[in-house]
């Protein structure tokens, strides 16, 4: 007898979130903890950014994956 779920995402979808969002507040601690006047150095200008746009595409393919498998 098949199960039939009502969720739109299942336990893998949630926790790639989970680690998306995770990942995006750590590129925004990383530009926030840059040393350099207005955050124009490494960090707040190229790892930082890097970082949270990591973030959103592991948002994104969490929201995109297939539950059923």
């Amino acid at each position: 007898m098949e199960k039939n779920n009502k969720l739109p995402f299942g336990r893998k979808n949630y926790i790639l979130m989970l680690s998306g969002l995770g990942v995006l507040v750590l590129g925004f601690i990383i530009m926030s903890i840059d040393p350099e006047p207005f955050g124009f150095g490494f960090l707040g200008l190229t790892l930082g950014p890097l970082v949270v746009m990591a973030g959103f595409v592991i948002q994104l393919f969490a929201i995109l994956h297939n539950p059923k498998h």
